[in-house]
């Protein structure tokens, strides 16, 4: 399967932060979701692999191209590439019709029919002023701009930051219009996982500058669980010595101790008197980076 983005130990270091060994990649025809808390190093790993930043360590590999060397093909590259980030990056005094004014200069399959479709889609008038849009609606003139030159990768910083949930279900829907086309992918990073649930093929997850893990949605939120237990219980489990417990993650709450399962079914089936329930992307994060193994 053709890869448009591909990492191997990716690093960056700056004083008192470091990203470490990431490892990704995001195969034609995916949509990989980028998931992780604030200061994690999301958008450091999205600006290496678009080459904003250069790296300290590893290797970047964009449509199959190094966005860190000099190279006559990366403005070619470049038009292939389309980018969201978590701030609106045009100029405040220009008008939404300037945006495509200057989308049309700067890129060759700039479609203007497309550009003014999604901004009339999104209610984002030819005279108002950048300054003067909300957060939500910035992001969608940056996600407008970004799809009018017709891309084959997009790369998502919180595109769904600052929407209502009916703006982001609009925004989800058009990022499965796009992934309808052979050969498009999306990496998407968001807080927001509830959105990733609806759309992400894979989930890769960073914490502290270091890769946690990075696998399929379906085995997080179709086979993964949640197994609610008091105290008696984990110890119960600790004891038997007929299941394998690793893998196991277990985080006290005040109602009791969750405990991270990866195959619920089976843990229903060897534990039936224990509730277990299905695990959402945030459940699943979240005992992974504060749970202790059981």
């Amino acid at each position: 399967m053709e890869q448009l983005i591909r990492t191997e130990g990716l690093a960056k270091r700056y004083d008192g932060f470091a990203l470490e060994d990431i490892t990704l990649s995001v195969p034609a025809g995916t949509v990989v979701g980028l998931i992780g808390s604030n200061g994690a190093g999301k958008t450091t790993t999205l600006k290496a692999i678009l080459g904003m930043i250069a790296p300290d360590g590893g290797t970047v590999e964009l449509l199959g191209h190094d966005p860190h060397t000099a190279s006559s093909a990366l403005a070619a590259l470049k038009q292939r590439v389309g980018v969201v980030l978590d701030a609106c990056p045009f100029p405040v005094s220009m008008k939404v019709r300037d945006v495509g004014t200057l989308g049309r200069a700067a890129y060759p399959r700039w479609d203007a029919a497309i550009f003014e479709q999604l901004c009339d889609q999104f209610k984002l008038a030819p005279k108002k002023l950048v300054k003067d849009l909300s957060r939500g609606m910035g992001m969608k003139l940056s996600l407008a701009f970004a799809l009018a030159h017709r891309p084959e990768l997009l790369v998502l910083d919180e595109a769904t930051a600052g929407l209502d949930p009916l703006a982001r279900d609009e925004v989800l829907d058009l990022l499965r219009r796009f992934m309808e086309q052979d050969g498009h992918a999306v990496l998407m990073s968001s807080h927001i996982t509830t959105d990733l649930e609806k759309i992400a093929d894979q989930i890769t997850c960073i914490d502290e500058g270091r890769l946690m893990f990075s696998m399929p949605k379906d085995a997080i939120c179709d086979q993964a669980g949640i197994a609610r237990c008091r105290t008696a219980d984990v110890e119960a489990l600790r004891d038997q010595g007929s299941f394998d417990l690793s893998g196991l993650r277990a985080l006290h709450r005040s109602m009791g101790i969750d405990v991270l399962v990866p195959d619920r079914f089976a843990f229903a089936q060897a534990f039936p008197a224990l509730p277990v329930d299905r695990a959402s992307i945030e459940d699943y994060m979240t005992l992974m980076l504060k749970g202790a193994a059981l």
